[in-house]
């Protein structure tokens, strides 16, 4: 995708942790048509799966749906589950290239995978975690882009227990990177007052 040179992109707010870690939200970088294109197709075009964990030596489909996207074969295990890449569909690089343009300023990186996740409604949501496999390397750098319905996103500190939360919107850019792998926990909490679906895409760069 060709920037736009006249238009200055913004400077993300201000570390949103208050220690151990930095997170950086620089709102919705697609707005109007755009997201909504990006989201109709991500709805369609993405052979979504439900998401496999193991547990207690059994493996166990979550209601949440995942695909998983990158250069070449690359494996990422989580959940004690090993996953190869699809290649890359045309309008994950199109999202791709923006990310990285909109954060080059700020938190320079090329990402070589993205994992998505799909939320039918408010009924699913994602249980307190780190993106700390040891592929993603010591201090990660994730860029995650919301379409669809508003969730909130909470981060809850390891030792501490404080929290900071958000809510997450229809075509946003939120980048977690220094040491907020190490120190925090994420999730996005469940609702029952949302009906409709949210896919979000994180970007991550895979340690070979």
């Amino acid at each position: 995708m060709t920037p736009d040179l006249f238009t200055p992109i913004p400077a993300p707010e201000h570390n949103l942790l208050p220690a151990d870690g930095i997170v950086n939200d620089y709102g919705v970088i697609f707005s109007g048509n755009k997201a909504d294109r990006y989201f109709h197709i991500l709805m369609n075009d993405i052979p979504w799966q439900h998401d496999e964990v193991v547990l207690y030596g059994k493996r166990i489909h979550t209601a949440r749906r995942v695909a998983w996207y990158g250069e070449r074969s690359l494996a990422y295990t989580y959940s004690g589950i090993t996953r190869l890449a699809l290649p890359w569909h045309p309008v994950l690089s199109e999202i791709k290239d923006a990310v990285e343009r909109h954060i080059a300023a700020y938190t320079p990186t090329q990402f070589n995978s993205c994992l998505l996740n799909l939320y039918t409604d408010g009924n699913e949501g994602m249980a307190w975690h780190s993106d700390d496999e040891r592929e993603l390397g010591q201090c990660p750098i994730i860029a995650s882009v919301s379409f669809g319905a508003s969730r909130k996103f909470v981060f809850k500190h390891k030792q501490t227990q404080e929290k900071t939360a958000m809510m997450l919107t229809h075509g946003q850019l939120l980048v977690m990177h220094g040491e907020t792998q190490r120190h925090w926990l994420h999730a996005i909490m469940k609702s029952t007052k949302i009906h409709e679906p949210r896919v979000s895409l994180t970007f991550r760069t895979i340690i070979e």
